[in-house]
């Protein structure tokens, strides 16, 4: 019997999965920025990453046809968010449809379309915007990714910004994937990674049975963002993931009759435990409290952490109140 054979309720355990697993992830609806829904997959309540994912956003398909000007607050749709600090991360954006313009502290403006990766390191600090322009097309529909740094180099590494619109492809029997980062058989991606990392978009011919390629020392997760495929016992639809854990070296999926799209995110297991607050990722309640307050300086006086988002028209995001509670460490699964 094959491990996605076995009752899931055996592969699941309440720690770390050390080994395969199959568990539905559900999604949380989040409003970001002052127009957008989004479905919040990671950081879930029971898995708290994935590899060195640490937070990952679906959101649309928005149809954009209706909106006004979305720098004008009534009626905006789109993406709207002003430049916002980040810290011990890099972003990942990554498009199906739609396009969005970056820009950020350290000069960068850039737009994000469909295939193209953009990659933006935080190091000790950047901040950024992200905006549906008003000539975007009518469709807007992504993911918003985050990438744990390391403590050996989250505050030492230079802030920056890497585009690539030409990623390495591959095809499979009956499926296409796209290489955002890391390596899927034996293809690897330009983006930079500082910690073992999988991302790639994937797509399945309807009714096709794909045997994925894996790296057993990597934990992996699927994300189904159009159509719906069966993994095992499980059937994700459209918004929803599936973690698969580790130790496989393939995994086998079959595509529904309408087809399936999807994100595979994976990287060997993260085992810093990290503070996450707002925008920002630390090790501890004291590190948190220093970037909000460089960031609040920064937006009244200006602050060499964080330094304005040059060409962007409008206010900087202010940090929300810190809890009355010690922000703690977390590990990566309940």
């Amino acid at each position: 019997m094959s491990d996605l054979e076995k009752d899931p309720a055996e592969l699941i355990g309440t720690g770390d999965c050390e080994g395969p697993a199959l568990e539905m992830l559900e999604a949380r609806e989040v409003v970001l920025g002052r127009s957008t829904t989004v479905r919040r997959l990671l950081p879930n309540k029971n898995r708290r990453m994935v590899g060195a994912w640490c937070f990952v956003d679906h959101y649309g398909p928005d149809d954009l046809t209706q909106r006004v000007d979305p720098y004008d607050v009534p009626g905006e749709r789109g993406m709207l968010v002003p430049p916002h600090p980040h810290t011990s991360l890099q972003t990942v954006s990554w498009l199906f449809e739609g396009e969005i313009e970056h820009r950020d502290s350290v000069g960068s403006h850039a737009f994000v379309r469909p295939g193209e990766l953009n990659i933006m390191t935080a190091g000790n600090g950047i901040a950024h915007s992200e905006v549906s322009t008003p000539d975007a097309p009518p469709t807007l529909h992504g993911a918003q990714l985050w990438v744990a740094l390391p403590d050996s180099v989250r505050t030492t590494t230079p802030p920056a910004f890497n585009a690539y619109a030409d990623l390495p492809e591959l095809d499979l029997d009956g499926a296409h994937a796209t290489v955002m980062i890391g390596t899927v058989a034996g293809v690897t991606s330009p983006a930079p990674a500082y910690t073992p990392l999988v991302g790639a978009d994937v797509t399945v011919d309807p009714g096709r049975r794909l045997e994925l390629p894996l790296t057993p020392s990597n934990e992996y997760a699927v994300l189904v963002v159009d159509g719906s495929l069966t993994v095992g016992t499980l059937a994700p639809g459209f918004g929803e993931m599936v973690y698969l854990g580790s130790g496989r070296d393939a995994v086998e999926l079959v595509a529904a009759d309408n087809g399936v799209r999807f994100l595979l995110l994976g990287g060997e297991p993260f085992a810093e435990e990290l503070v996450m607050w707002w925008n920002f990722i630390g090790r501890s309640h004291e590190e948190i409290v220093a970037a909000r307050n460089a960031w609040q300086t920064a937006i009244a006086t200006g602050d060499p952490r964080f330094p304005m988002v040059p060409g962007y028209e409008g206010d900087p995001l202010p940090a929300p109140p810190l809890p009355a509670t010690t922000l703690k460490p977390r590990p990566r699964s309940r």
